[in-house]
Parts: structure tokens; C-alpha cells; sequence
């Protein structure tokens, strides 16, 4: 029997993985992960993915070990790698799943699926997610992925034969691909065993009041599910948390029934956490059917609205954690440490550079990207845009930095625990600190403009210019006209669009899947 290439890419798993299920029955497999180099040096990518990828890569070998299968760890070009492997392995035919990523990955598809018929290679790719390829509308979209999610999960072959010749390979470290080290000292480990204990945490104990902490970067540093790195890189399969949190749901119901008393908290923040699930595919099928709005306005009517106001300085202030508003700053320190930081207050960094300083999203998504270590391009970049307002089809939103701080952490906890600087500014004025007298900055060891910077911008002044050149554009007949061809194509419904197009509210499940 012929030798079967599994290509891992964004699916560091056994189970639930289609493309090792369905090599194995066919013959004789060779599993490869490719480090490329485009890719690696991009500037959506940073070293603590990198670190993540390898302990991912680490469990996968000693899993696929198991099961008598090797994993083999190759660096370069896709074609370029692939063709050596045709050489060592004469395989002919490519498993993979289905991959919805950034331009490089685009284009390197489109590459290997040019050199795949040159060398008559059937390349086998499998839907990943519930992202679909090549759909003609998104009519109907919601009832297929429904139908993908009741399927059942795979469990990993008992025994897979392994190519001859196939050896393991360790993985590559920062250093010999060039990258410097990951300096995250707070980033979670990648694996799948770590993902499952992380959502089986959260199902049971840590997710039950899921619906209230999530807004906040106090309570949600652990009543968030944690899961979106998992999911970004494929420890675990959309369709395996969909699954486990259906089961939860039901088993509480069933609790409920006879009488036993369960938090009536649970199952309202299992329902707001399977929403986000749902909307964590659809926000990837938005760069599935339309690739170009990684770079482009969805909205073509916003072309030309801040391109030519980017102001470095300002970018890089928000870049640094030094905007003089505490809780921007504190969530791109915590961003730097950790990569991980919950849905409302990505969408307010991404407001606050968009509208307050008035800087194209373009540049703040790639940086924002290296920061993520959950960073899914699909969810990243349509996010990044209707936090931009340049979608025209959602409800702009231009935060208060001051009043999420009143709201989200009025105690400080968080804010002082990155922004040690502020530690002794008392509770009234912590949201503005620049609003304490010169006295008591100089008592508590803080002084705006020296220990921490003032405001680079005025809240009210920039709020309601950003409000005026926003609404302008999105008032004219141009941009309404455009906004109908946008929710067409990318719009939220479980039902055929007829007549005017309505916009899409309440689409905000977290840039890179913050929240899931």
C-alpha cells in the first residue's frame, strides 16, 4: 500500500482528527509538521507561538509513538520540503484538514495544490472547525454547522502502521529558526492532555458564573473558559467543546429534574458560552469566503478614513502600555506577560487605538496578533475591523477607558497588578489619575507626566470627533449601498436575507477568541 503524508498544521491533536482517522485505514502513514519560514518571520507571529506549537508538537509525537506512527519535523518551503519527502517516501497522496488562515497559508495552498497535480498527489483536505469552503451563501450556514457538530468525535486510531523508514524529529527551538525566546513567564502550556483538563475545569467548576465574569479582567482570568489558545492551534476540535458543554448542560438539567440542587447559574452561562462557540466559526468563515479582508475594509466606503493619520508615536504609546489610561495599559502589559486577555477588554484596546488615536487597524491587528497567543487570523481580523467601525454593518462601539475601570475593576486588582507605578493611587483615582492633586501624586510616589505619562489624547475630544468622521462616512448612500453587499456576504442569520439588510448586533465573541 502506498505511503499516506498527514500534514498537521493547526490540529496539534489525535482526536477528533479526520485526516489521521481516514490515512490510517488507507495505508502506511508518514505525520508531518512543517516549520515555514514565511510564516515563522511574519508579522503576525511571536515566539511564545512558537513555544506553544513545540509542547503541542512534543505530546502529538509521544502520542502518535503510541500508536506506532512517527512524527517527522521538517523546516522550508512547503513544496520545496514536500518534494524531498515524495523522494524519501514516494507517497501519493496528502491528508490534511482544510486550513482558513492569513494570506502566507492562502498562498501556500495554492502552491501545494499546484505541485500536488504536477507530481499526481491526490491532497485530501477535510473541513476543519464548522468553516466551509467554497459556499455560495451563507443561507443555511448555521443549519450545516449544526449538522457538523452532532457528528461523532473520532477517536484516534488504536494502531497506525508507519511509513518505512519514518523517524521521529524533535522539535526545532527558537534559536535555530531564528526567532529569539519566548519571554511570556505567564503563557499557558500547549497539549492536548492540558486542553482537556482546562475544559473539563471549566465545565465543572471554574465556568459557573461564566456569563457575569467574563467582562471582567478580575473574574476573568479564571471564570473565562481559557480554551480560545486551544482551540486557536487545534488541541482540541470546536467540536469536542461542543459536545462536552451540551453534555454538561444536560446532565445539570437532569440534576434539576430529579429534584437535586444544582447553581442556578450554570446552565445560563453554558448557553452564553455555546453562543460564543458558534460565533467562533462564523467569524472564521467571514475570511474563509472573502480572504482579502485581512488587508482590506469589508466596507470599501471607509478606504482612505485614517490610511493617511497614522501617528507612530501614538501607536507606539498604546504599543508599550504608556497611553496615560490605566486599564489600556494594564491590558497590553498583561498582553506582553501572558498573551491571553478576556473579550471586552480586547475590544477596547482595539476601539481605543482605532478611535482615540485615530490609527488604521491594519498595524494594530499585526501587533496585536503577535501579543495573542491565541491569535486565529479568521476571528482576528474581521473582529479588528467592527471594532474599527469599518464593517458598516455593526454598531460602533468607542469605549470609556476610564468608565471600564469603574466598572471592571473599581478595586484596582488588576490594574495595580501591571501597572505597579499606580500601586498607591487611591481607589477614586485610579480610572484618571491625572486628576489627583500635585500633593498627593507627589505623597503616593506617582506623578503624572514623570512615574506614569498623562493622557496622550482627550477622552471627549476624541470621542466625539471619532463619532463625527465615522457617522459621516457610514451615513453616505455609498457606504449604505456597500453595508446591504456586506451582510450579503457576511451577515449573522438562520434564515435566507430578504429584502433591506439589517445590522448585525451583539457580533462581539472575542477578537481571537478571547472568550471561548
Amino acid at each position: 500500500m502506498a505511503t499516506q503524508l498527514v500534514w498537521f498544521k493547526r490540529d496539534l491533536r489525535v482526536h477528533d482528527h479526520a485526516p489521521l482517522v481516514q490515512a490510517a485505514r488507507s495505508g502506511p502513514c508518514l505525520c508531518l509538521y512543517l516549520y515555514e519560514p514565511e510564516l515563522l518571520h511574519s508579522p503576525e507571529f511571536d515566539a511564545s507561538h512558537l513555544a506553544f506549537i513545540n509542547q503541542s508538537l512534543t505530546e502529538l509525537s509521544r502520542e502518535l509513538g503510541h500508536r506506532g506512527a512517527a512524527l517527522v519535523t521538517r523546516a522550508g518551503e512547503a513544496t520545496e520540503v514536500l518534494d524531498q519527502l515524495q523522494r524519501e517516501f514516494a507517497f501519493d497522496t496528502i491528508w490534511s484538514h482544510q486550513e482558513t488562515g492569513n494570506r502566507i497559508t492562502y498562498d501556500r495552498d495554492r502552491r501545494v495544490a499546484a505541485w500536488a497535480r504536477k507530481r499526481v498527489v491526490v491532497w485530501n483536505q477535510l473541513p476543519n472547525h464548522g468553516v466551509f469552503r467554497c459556499l455560495d451563501s451563507r443561507d443555511g450556514w448555521a443549519r450545516r454547522w449544526e449538522t457538523l457538530m452532532t457528528q461523532p468525535v473520532l477517536s484516534p486510531p488504536a494502531r497506525i502502521a508507519a511509513a518505512a523508514g519514518g523517524r521521529s524529529a524533535g522539535v526545532c527551538d527558537a534559536t535555530a529558526l531564528g526567532l529569539a525566546a519566548s519571554e511570556r513567564v505567564e503563557a499557558v502550556s500547549g497539549g492536548e492532555a492540558v486542553a482537556r483538563t482546562t475544559l473539563e475545569s471549566f465545565l465543572q467548576q471554574r465556568g459557573v458564573n461564566y456569563r457575569a465574569d467574563m467582562s471582567s479582567p478580575v473574574p476573568g482570568w479564571n471564570g473565562c473558559s481559557r480554551l480560545s489558545p486551544y482551540l486557536a492551534w487545534g488541541n482540541l476540535s470546536i467540536r469536542q467543546v461542543v459536545q462536552a458543554t451540551r453534555r454538561r448542560s444536560a446532565e445539570l438539567k437532569e440534576l434539576r429534574a430529579r429534584g437535586e440542587e444544582t447553581d442556578r447559574r450554570w446552565l445560563p452561562s453554558l448557553n452564553s458560552f455555546s453562543q460564543r462557540l458558534h460565533w467562533h466559526c462564523h467569524f472564521i468563515q467571514k475570511l474563509e469566503d472573502e480572504p482579502a479582508i485581512e488587508f482590506h475594509n469589508m466596507n470599501r466606503a471607509f478606504d482612505g478614513l485614517r490610511e493617511d493619520a497614522f501617528d507612530v508615536q501614538r501607536f507606539q504609546a498604546w504599543c508599550a502600555g504608556q497611553t496615560g489610561y490605566p486599564m489600556v495599559d494594564a491590558c497590553m502589559r498583561a498582553l506582553a506577560r501572558g498573551g491571553w486577555i478576556n473579550f471586552r477588554m480586547r475590544a477596547m484596546l482595539a476601539s481605543f487605538a482605532s478611535h482615540h488615536l485615530w490609527l488604521h487597524w491594519r498595524p494594530t491587528a499585526q501587533y496585536l496578533a503577535r501579543l495573542f497567543l491565541d491569535f486565529e487570523p479568521g476571528i482576528h481580523f474581521s473582529q479588528m475591523q467592527m471594532q474599527a467601525g469599518t464593517t458598516g454593518i455593526n454598531t460602533v462601539r468607542i469605549y470609556s477607558p476610564a468608565k471600564q475601570v469603574l466598572d471592571q475593576d473599581p478595586k484596582g486588582v488588576f490594574i495595580r497588578r501591571y501597572c505597579p507605578e499606580l500601586e498607591a493611587v487611591p481607589d477614586e483615582f485610579l480610572a484618571e489619575p491625572q486628576r489627583m492633586p500635585l500633593t498627593l501624586q507627589r505623597r503616593v510616589g506617582c506623578r503624572i507626566g514623570k512615574d506614569y505619562p498623562a493622557p496622550i489624547v482627550d477622552h471627549a475630544s476624541a470621542y466625539r470627533e471619532a463619532r463625527q468622521r465615522i457617522h459621516a462616512v457610514k451615513r453616505s448612500a455609498e457606504a449604505r449601498r456597500l453595508a446591504g453587499q456586506v451582510y450579503e456576504k457576511h451577515g449573522s442569520r438562520r434564515r435566507p436575507a430578504r429584502g433591506r439588510p439589517q445590522p448585525a448586533r451583539g457580533q462581539h465573541t472575542g477578537a481571537s477568541g478571547g472568550d471561548s
